[in-house]
């Protein structure tokens, strides 16, 4: 799986404002100096998040852009279906879409499964779990097997 640099600029955003103090309004530049994030690249993702419900932007000069509701009721699965579309699909088709014959039948369920264990973390990971670092037991005990953080 590949997660683009649009996806985890998102994240990372989002991220910043819900460790926002205050929870008023962040600026864009101030999220894109934090996170060094490209400002136009951030100005694009921003919008897509707006128009997707998951931020709100206030004009003036006390505006910028905040999280439309909790950080812990928005899911990182929620950012990246924002900014990037569904989660996973093969050739940009989703899973449930496609159809294959022969020795290849069961990439169909194969695809299925990888789909569902995707979804299964990042929507079971909040914005408030990532920023408060106390992710779901079951997420963090996927990072001490053995092998995963090494490249085959």
């Amino acid at each position: 799986m590949r997660i683009s640099a649009r996806a985890d600029y998102a994240v990372r955003a989002a991220l910043q404002l819900a460790a926002s103090r205050d929870g008023g309004p962040v600026k864009a530049e101030a999220i894109a100096d934090a996170q060094d994030i490209p400002h136009k690249f951030l100005e694009g993702i921003l919008n897509d998040m707006r128009r997707g419900g998951l931020v709100l932007s206030q004009r003036g000069g006390n505006g910028g852009y905040r999280l439309a509701k909790p950080a812990g009721d928005i899911s990182i699965a929620d950012v990246i279906r924002v900014v990037d579309g569904p989660l996973v699909s093969v050739r940009g088709v989703r899973p449930p879409d496609l159809s294959y014959t022969g020795p290849a039948q069961a990439l169909l369920p194969l695809w299925i499964a990888l789909r569902s264990n995707v979804r299964e973390i990042l929507e079971g990971v909040s914005l408030a779990d990532v920023a408060s670092s106390e992710l779901p037991a079951g997420v963090s005990a996927l990072t001490h097997v053995p092998d995963a953080w090494t490249n085959p």
